[in-house]
């Protein structure tokens, strides 16, 4: 049992590494983080804007790195924020034609990339594979949420 821990924690710990690497480089010509990446993408998906909670959702962050990350691309101009209220967290984030060009480029990269690191596999493995992240995600995110228990059953 102690070798799967060890395999699995080393395998999910150098993709998350590696391809932190990876985003950080590509988003250099941006003059933005690794993490900005999955904004980028995210918004480039939803043309008419997402609020602040919506991003939220959809990446998996926190409201704060939420607002310092569209602060981030606002300041650069990739982002611009229009508010139909007061509650300025319920403004919507749009790209501009800049973010979308960051998007497309963001976009392509990173396509490019899962490409390349799944080449060796075949439709049905890969879509396995995919398959099996996902429920492992969502068995540790229930675990984080529930915590672990003293037993399985």
């Amino acid at each position: 049992m102690s070798e799967r821990f060890e395999r699995f924690s080393l395998a999910i710990s150098e993709i998350s590494r590696h391809w932190h690497k990876l985003t950080s480089n590509e988003m250099e010509k941006y003059g933005l983080k690794g993490p900005h990446s999955v904004y980028l993408s995210t918004l480039a998906r939803y043309p008419e804007g997402l609020t602040g909670p919506m991003i939220c959702e959809l990446c998996g962050k926190d409201k704060a790195d939420v607002s310092r990350m569209m602060g981030i691309m606002e300041k650069k101009g990739l982002v611009i924020k229009e508010s139909t209220n007061r509650n300025l967290y319920r403004a919507v984030f749009k790209l501009t034609p800049e973010g979308c060009e960051a998007a497309e480029f963001v976009v392509r990269r990173a396509t490019l990339a899962v490409h390349i690191a799944g080449r060796d596999m075949d439709d049905e493995t890969r879509e396995m594979f995919y398959s099996c992240l996902e429920l492992i995600s969502a068995n540790l995110r229930e675990l984080c949420r529930d915590g672990i228990p003293d037993d399985v059953e």
